[in-house]
């Protein structure tokens, strides 16, 4: 049977309607919370001693670099798990950096050789190996995918500085767009790499690296841009100049579109992770021209992640360099003085 509904009706119905979507646009617009773990260092947090976190798995597993004393006579790479802050040491030398962690716990980066060479190194079996270069003395590595695929840059032969993707015990160049050299920084399961690249005319662009093909991204009205991870919807997080290059700023890139992120009042920003659900983190200057850690959901305008905490937690969040699909978040800050990895949770 058809009811038809008088305007009174109609009327009525429409404001339990709008106060309905109110009610559901209050809720939603509430910001989620954090808490706050400090993830400590390997010199037992002594004073100088300094932690980074660098990437976060779905296990909540962390990786980076911090002091083993507070001389600094080593800095090796570290994983956290479990609540243990675990050194896994360097390649002979004294430092050590996790860059990058995949679901199995396997990290990639980049460490000093016993001479101070840097190699790019997979850890992987507890066991950390060095990747070697592309035939000249440097490579760093800055990300791996599930199936233990590697990325990063190293000199070549001929000095030029290029990016390449290490797999199956091969590390292969991948070119640039033109110019002397690029950098590959994140590689999705997909298989699908970002970095940036020179081009010929000397601008650097960001670009994806598909089927044996390096594309060059778009900037937002700028001149440059510079791509720092991708998610597995080959979503793009990272920085590109504004219109006349007047400021750098954090950038969402989906379906073809890039989405300027905005700053937290100051002049730059910088989107440096992205989870599967298209959230991104990075840091960004204050109107103080401070650095802080922010996060942007749906490609909105970011928040600070400092407001986000506990009131009185003592923390100051610099920056947020990790962000897995539970929203936990990764980075430094600084607590009591000192510059420690940090460990958000959403509750």
């Amino acid at each position: 049977m058809k009811t038809n509904l008088s305007i009174h009706d109609r009327s009525y119905l429409w404001r339990i309607a709008m106060l309905a979507t109110s009610a559901f646009l209050a809720t939603s617009a509430v910001a989620q919370t954090y808490t706050v773990t400090d993830l400590g260092t390997l010199g037992r947090n002594s004073l100088g001693s300094y932690s980074n976190g660098q990437c976060i798995n779905a296990s909540g597993q962390v990786a980076g670099e911090s002091s083993a004393s507070s001389t600094h006579t080593t800095d090796p790479a570290f994983l956290y798990s479990n609540g243990q802050l675990i050194n896994i040491g360097t390649l002979g030398g004294e430092y050590g950096n996790g860059r990058g962690i995949n679901t199995a716990g396997d990290i990639a980066g980049y460490s000093t050789l016993a001479n101070g060479s840097y190699r790019a190194f997979l850890y992987t079996g507890g066991q950390m190996i060095n990747l070697g270069t592309l035939g000249a003395d440097y490579s760093v590595a800055y990300d791996l995918n599930d199936s233990g695929q590697v990325v990063g840059d190293s000199d070549t032969v001929s000095g030029e500085d290029h990016a390449f993707l290490y797999s199956n015990g091969q590390m292969t160049d991948l070119g640039t767009l033109g110019g002397d050299s690029s950098t590959a920084h994140s590689i999705n399961n997909l298989g699908v790499i970002v970095g940036y690249s020179y081009n010929a005319a000397g601008n650097f662009l960001g670009f994806t690296y598909q089927n044996g093909t390096m594309t060059a991204l778009g900037t937002l009205g700028g001149s440059w841009s510079i791509a720092y991870a991708i998610n597995d919807q080959n979503q793009i997080a990272g920085q590109a100049y504004t219109r006349g290059n007047r400021a750098a700023h954090a950038f969402r890139l989906s379906n073809g579109q890039m989405v300027d992120l905005g700053t937290l009042g100051g002049s730059s920003s910088w989107g440096l992770a992205i989870n599967n659900s298209g959230t991104v983190v990075g840091f960004a200057t204050t109107r103080s021209n401070v650095y802080h850690a922010f996060i942007s959901t749906n490609g909105g305008r970011m928040q600070d992640l400092n407001r986000l905490i506990p009131q009185g937690s003592g923390w100051v969040l610099g920056q947020a360099n990790g962000i897995n699909d539970a929203g936990q978040i990764t980075g430094y800050g600084t607590i009591h003085g000192q510059t420690h990895a940090f460990l958000l949770t959403p509750h």
